[in-house]
């Protein structure tokens, strides 16, 4: 009666591959350059461009009143509106109504 031993040679290789195969699936999937991630960054580029184009709108509107009140260009309705609003001024012939 001969012995004949397991081929431990093949188990060892198909092992392994398994192995690094379900390695390499978790980290192209739960890793750092991953799936999931890539869409966390996505929503994230998704919500900073609007961010960005929000502030260049207003932005634009400062710069416009800025130019609209410097030495070059005076604008005297908006210089009128704005020390109203912020300063709290009123002509003497106008009613305050609160």
């Amino acid at each position: 009666m001969k012995r004949t031993t397991p081929a431990i040679g093949p188990l060892f290789y198909f092992g392994t591959s398994i192995v690094l195969g379900l390695y390499f699936t978790f980290a192209a999937v739960q890793g750092a350059f991953g799936l999931f991630n890539r869409v966390q960054i996505e929503a994230e580029i998704t919500t900073l461009v609007a961010t960005r184009d929000t502030l260049q709108v207003e932005l634009a509107e400062v710069e416009n009143k800025t130019r609209r009140l410097s030495d070059d260009y005076l604008d005297l309705d908006l210089l009128d509106e704005r020390a109203r609003y912020i300063l709290g001024l009123a002509r003497p012939d106008e009613i305050i109504i609160r």
